[in-house]
């Protein structure tokens, strides 16, 4: 079953690249904000999550569906599909080709097929439960690892909230993870940093605040990979923190955040 959930999973979610690609192409409209001002949607986001959602309810009628942005719905088949139509929206309407497709496939707390499909990158990211993690490009498959050694000090990812009253916390965690950095990058869409912790190419990636929609097919990716993701308690504005990276270095970044 997962290995179907991540077929169909794969397959609109490179539909759903095309169309965000052709979109931003032909010029982004932004739609409005949510947080905050600086926290937009474009009206791509919306038509991107409506194919999706039209594609799962054709395909599984029986299926929930969570997305970023529209309206939740139960279903009665036990699976729920938790979908962020374009990861990295600042990224996308700036031009940027950071921004990526997310679906993922979930029954309760269980982690069934994940996928994040990065169009401008020409990079996918897939996971099925127990079947390992993969990076797919140019339909060419190569299975994914977490580092496992820093000598240097690892390359961590992080990511700051909309918010201007949480930047002064967020920046004091990154201060205190730095002892243990090599450097630090800031992508600025969630699925991808998850993506890139799978790979190897960052150590870790860190950041408060994250929605479900954001990590659903990148905290499964990192798992497949043999990483650990963990959720620590929230901060004085109740934003949990997500901490992905090898199990032995995500314990240490823990231990560094929970020491504030």
């Amino acid at each position: 079953m997962t290995t179907q959930l991540l077929d169909l999973a794969r397959d609109i979610a490179h539909e759903a690249g095309e169309l965000a690609r052709r979109r931003r192409a032909e010029g982004v409209s932004i739609a409005g904000s949510k947080s905050t001002l600086a926290d937009i949607v474009t009206e791509a986001d919306r038509e991107v999550e409506a194919l999706i959602r039209e594609r799962l309810a054709v395909a599984r009628p029986d299926d929930g569906f969570l997305g970023e942005e529209s309206d939740a719905t139960a279903g009665t088949s036990g699976v729920t599909w938790i979908v962020d139509p374009i990861d990295g929206t600042v990224n996308y309407a700036s031009g940027m080709p950071s921004y990526a497709v997310s679906i993922a496939a979930v029954r309760g707390s269980e982690q069934l097929a994940g996928v994040v499909h990065a169009p401008m990158l020409g990079e996918t990211f897939v996971a099925a439960q127990g079947e390992g993690a993969y990076l797919e490009v140019d339909g060419a498959q190569t299975r994914l690892q977490v580092a496992a050694e820093h000598p240097a000090g690892a390359l961590i990812a992080t990511g700051f909230g909309y918010d201007p009253a949480t930047h002064a916390g967020d920046i004091a965690t990154v201060e205190r993870v730095m002892p243990i950095a090599r450097d630090v990058r800031r992508i600025g869409a969630a699925s991808i940093d998850l993506g890139y912790v799978a790979a190897g190419r960052l150590d870790a990636y860190f950041e408060r605040g994250l929605k479900p929609w954001d990590i659903a097919a990148g905290t499964l990716i990192v798992a497949e990979a043999g990483g650990a993701v963990l959720t620590l308690d929230g901060d004085a504005f109740g934003r949990k923190m997500t901490v992905a990276a090898h199990p032995v270095l995500a314990r240490k970044i823990a231990d560094l955040v929970e020491a504030e």
